[in-house]
């Protein structure tokens, strides 16, 4: 599958699991990216070893130092992302990053509640607003019509524990907290689908599967390959249709 037609991406959260994964397979298109920032909130630290790898054998990689619960931080990356792209703009930004909290109701706190909605909610709020301005060039500069992740997207990775319809099925796992944020992840994707169409700004809202994370257990049903591998295709179908949409990573909708 040849890769998105983007010429910059930026993905939250990248220093393992999902998010390292997208980085490792953008870097492996034969079309990959001419710029890939990767961030993470401690890019220096141990778990940024496998991005450091990366990064010393591909210079399109940047790792930057991004705290998605900080605003300060988020202004700062944003400021030196725009200085790296020497005024073109931004056309991907993946809102990866998100905590988990196993909590069912008897035991979930507000501590939780508000832990797993400033990472998993306000975080990428607060993430695409400040990268509003690079998505808008971006789409600014594209010679294509419609929309699409060749253009400029805003993708927000989510679950399909966020689908209230969906709850009376998969309820053997409450994970309260987590629950509640992905839910409110998708009507913040939902309304950004709305608030940003006519700036010509994709939005939607992606399920990656059970993956084998250290988030997904070592149970899940996924390799962490196999579904990157599979939104990297969703991605690359992306057109004005999927503008809000909510699918999982073979491309299903699944029901809010």
């Amino acid at each position: 599958m040849a890769g998105l037609g983007a010429r910059s991406v930026l993905v939250t959260g990248a220093n393992r699991g999902i998010g390292l994964e997208l980085v490792r397979q953008f870097l492996g298109k034969p079309d990959p990216p001419q710029w890939i920032f990767a961030c993470s909130r401690e890019p220096d630290g141990e778990r940024g070893q496998e991005l450091r790898k990366l990064a010393s054998s591909h210079p399109n990689l940047v790792m930057v130092k991004l705290d998605a619960t900080n605003h300060a931080t988020i202004k700062a990356t944003a400021a030196y992302v725009a200085e790296r792209l020497k005024g073109t703009g931004l056309n991907v930004l993946i809102n990866n990053a998100a905590i988990f909290t196993g909590v069912s109701l008897e035991t979930v706190d507000a501590e939780d509640m508000m832990n797993g909605y400033n990472t998993n909610v306000i975080g990428p709020l607060l993430v695409s607003q400040a990268f509003l301005p690079l998505l808008r060039r971006a789409a600014q500069e594209s010679t294509l019509k419609g929309l699409s992740c060749s253009k400029a997207a805003i993708i927000n990775i989510s679950s399909s524990l966020s689908s209230i319809e969906l709850v009376p099925q998969n309820y053997e796992k409450p994970v309260i907290s987590y629950r509640c944020s992905k839910a409110a992840l998708n009507m913040l994707t939902k309304c950004q689908s709305l608030g940003y169409k006519d700036n010509g700004i994709l939005c939607a809202a992606v399920h990656p599967g059970w993956v084998k994370t250290d988030m997904g257990t070592q149970q899940a049903d996924l390799t962490v390959d196999e579904s990157v591998r599979g939104i990297l295709s969703v991605l690359s179908r992306f057109r004005d249709e999927h503008n809000g949409a909510f699918v999982s990573w073979k491309g299903e909708t699944i029901p809010w």
